[in-house]
């Protein structure tokens, strides 16, 4: 089936039952909402849809609905709100899974300064040194004062321990307000799983997070549609898990896609770029908007 384009959200609504939507790169870039957003938001619950914002930030739940809240995203906008993070710290707490259960309970963390709460309520203590680690916790990243390579003699130290890694954000790259893009914690898992070690990644694409969402929302995959910008993650995720997507071409794809105007997109360049990903999106859009 080919990709569609209709042009906005407003077509879609009486499609789907429920929507999952990306934070960044969908509803805002970091510092402002973008233009639509809190509108295309507003009518999705006038016209009685449930919502859900699934977000690969490593941050508590309630830390990104007080980010949402002061872009001008009420409460009131959306049914519930899943972080990659959360995921990742009650896996951590109660999955069944040996891996969670043998990590111990010292921990390096890779986090931006004053990030050490994200363990709070786990039981862990957050260790000086690799040496000192029983496991790694990437929960997020201030690039560019902080990058991968920044990190790598920490990564290699532990991958010469054999240390396992919880990666709570699994993000590759964040846009910035600036427009450019920046390094994500994902990436620090990535070169970990290159250098031979053992990772676990929480949020999008993962289905743990989609199964979490589902229930929550209390409906069936096929009737929603989640809204994402990033191909490999909120694209893959959908897919995976059974639910159609819709891509948001100017989010962190917007450079791999060619644009005759600052607003339009070549639709046959789009369909080439989401064929090249191995993951269909059911449609694509240029942002979240009606």
């Amino acid at each position: 089936m080919p990709v569609e384009f209709p042009g906005g959200i407003g077509p879609l609504i009486d499609r789907y039952d429920g929507f999952v939507l990306d934070q960044w790169g969908v509803l805002h870039d970091g510092t402002l909402a973008y233009s639509g957003a809190r509108e295309c938001l507003a009518r999705l619950r006038e016209a009685g849809k449930k919502v859900a914002i699934v977000s690969n930030s490593g941050r508590r739940g309630a830390e990104n609905e007080g980010l949402l809240a002061r872009m001008g995203f009420p409460r009131s906008l959306y049914d519930c709100l899943l972080s990659a993070g959360d995921d990742a710290r009650d896996a951590i707490l109660n999955d069944p899974d040996p891996f969670y259960r043998t990590l111990g309970t010292h921990c390096f963390l890779f986090a931006r300064d004053g990030d050490d709460h994200l363990i709070d309520g786990l039981g862990l203590t957050r260790a000086a040194r690799v040496e000192d680690a029983e496991f790694l916790f990437a929960v997020s990243m201030d690039s560019p004062r902080q990058s991968v390579a920044g990190w790598h003699d920490a990564l290699a130290a532990a991958a010469a321990h054999d240390l396992p890694m919880v990666c709570g954000n699994p993000d590759l790259w964040r846009v910035h307000a600036d427009g450019n893009l920046y390094e994500a914690p994902g990436q620090a898992g990535r070169a970990y799983a290159a250098m031979g070690g053992r990772v676990r990644y929480h949020g999008k694409p993962e289905r743990r997070i989609y199964r979490t969402c589902l229930a929550q929302l209390g409906l069936p995959a096929s009737r929603v549609l989640a809204v994402g910008d990033s191909l490999d993650h909120d694209v893959a995720g959908a897919v995976g898990s059974g639910l159609d997507a819709a891509f948001v071409v100017a989010g962190i794809h917007r450079h791999d896609v060619a644009w005759p105007t600052p607003d339009t997109f070549d639709q046959a360049d789009c369909a080439r770029l989401i064929a090249e990903s191995g993951w269909r999106a059911r449609y694509a859009i240029s942002s979240f908007a009606l």
